[in-house]
């Protein structure tokens, strides 16, 4: 076992290493996912069925996870599992460039989100495990700000290989060279760290069934900020039908606002280690201000709210799992991450498609709809980091 000063350079290290992982992962399927839609309609799919394909791919891709979740932590192949799902993704992207019709593109495209929820649960579980030794906010934090790197790098670079020659199969072609580093890297984090438990202290089998009632209730809070979040497409399609954004500089919004997530996780992931659970209320408050910033502001005011947004994409995807890891012994994480993520895909799979529908109707509406959903989330914060701080203070007093 290791002890001390070894133990948290071991621990980072790791965290370092899936990290790495995650940026040529995320460089991979971001990369693609920015010209998925031309892509489709080249081969002959209409709006209609590309927003069914998208759409459907990101509800199975959340969706299961409530199976991958529950088989990891069943099965105790934390490894082996979050492996497959790496492949499964990593193949199916490079594969894109010789479909040769818009349903076996679907397919892949499907089966690409399929791989990330397969691997997503267990992998969240063994850097929770490195997390303890870091701080998990801090240790979910940096991983998220690697990612978030990747998915601003990926778009980029396959922006470069268009604008050299124009071929879409080239560029996802192109990203087979970062689907097999992220794979190599993987396989170099197994043969480095094959038992990730051995970072975090030994704590007794829990006996219980279910899980804690502040799990659940955090979880409510959490879906409620996932239904009002908007996503990006159509802030991006609000810009240009308004003028507000100059329709060449929305990618670069969208890259500013990556940029602000990956250094949003930086600096919260500390302020979670040092505040605790009760950052999330301030922070819910602040990224909800984006919906009337990009919404009804001009070029400055969209930009702040584009910011804003960024940084909340940030809070979601690094302070979340590190608090679900507070609340959830580590022996089934896996079946809550896969719960939890499961929920907040399909509510902001569904938030999205109203807040859509009330756009169409009345912008106003839309914006009250994100402020609403967002801000009901804060008392179940509020509720949530109270229950989290007593069950801590009793933990050390025991």
């Amino acid at each position: 076992m290791l002890k001390g000063l070894t133990l948290k350079r071991a621990a980072f290290r790791f965290v370092l290493l899936i990290g790495i992982v995650s940026f040529f992962a995320d460089f991979t399927y971001e990369g693609a996912r920015g010209i998925l839609g031309p892509y489709l309609a080249l081969l002959g799919a209409g709006a209609a069925l590309i927003g069914v394909v998208t759409g459907l791919g990101e509800l199975l891709g959340y969706g299961l996870r409530l199976v991958s979740g529950p088989l990891s932590d069943r099965t105790g192949q934390y490894w082996p599992v979050t492996i497959v799902g790496y492949v499964v993704q990593m193949a199916a992207v490079p594969l894109l460039a010789v479909a040769t019709s818009w349903p076996l593109a679907a397919a892949l495209i499907i089966l690409e989100r399929a791989g990330k929820a397969i691997r997503n649960p267990p992998r969240d579980v063994m850097l929770s495990q490195a997390a303890h030794e870091m701080g998990y906010g801090w240790a979910f934090g940096f991983h998220e700000a690697l990612d978030q790197f990747g998915a601003l790098m990926g778009p980029l670079a396959i922006a470069g290989v268009l604008a050299w020659q124009g071929n879409y199969r080239l560029a996802f072609a192109s990203l087979a060279v970062s689907a097999a580093l992220t794979l190599l890297l993987l396989l170099l984090a197994r043969l480095l760290y094959p038992r990730p438990h051995e970072l975090e202290p030994a704590a007794p089998v829990a006996q219980a069934q279910g899980l804690p009632a502040t799990y659940w209730i955090y979880l409510v809070g959490a879906v409620l900020v996932a239904a009002g979040f908007a996503d990006f497409p159509l802030i991006a399609y609000h810009f240009v039908r308004v003028s507000s954004v100059p329709s060449a500089l929305v990618p670069v919004f969208y890259a500013l606002a990556m940029a602000s997530s990956g250094l949003g996780s930086l600096l919260f992931g500390r302020l979670f280690d040092r505040l605790g659970m009760g950052i999330l209320v301030p922070l819910t408050v602040l990224s909800a201000l984006f919906a009337p910033l990009v919404f009804l502001g001009g070029f400055w005011l969209a930009l702040a709210g584009v910011v804003l947004w960024g940084l909340g994409m940030g809070v979601h995807e690094s302070l979340i799992p590190a608090a679900v890891a507070l609340m959830v012994p580590s022996q089934r994480r896996a079946s809550a991450y896969g719960i939890f993520t499961a929920g907040y895909g399909i509510c902001w799979f569904l938030g999205s498609a109203l807040i859509g529908l009330l756009y169409s109707q009345a912008l106003p509406l839309a914006i009250a709809f994100c402020l609403l959903a967002e801000l009901l989330a804060i008392p179940f914060f509020v509720i949530a980091s109270r229950q989290s701080r007593r069950r801590q203070q009793a933990s050390r007093m025991a």
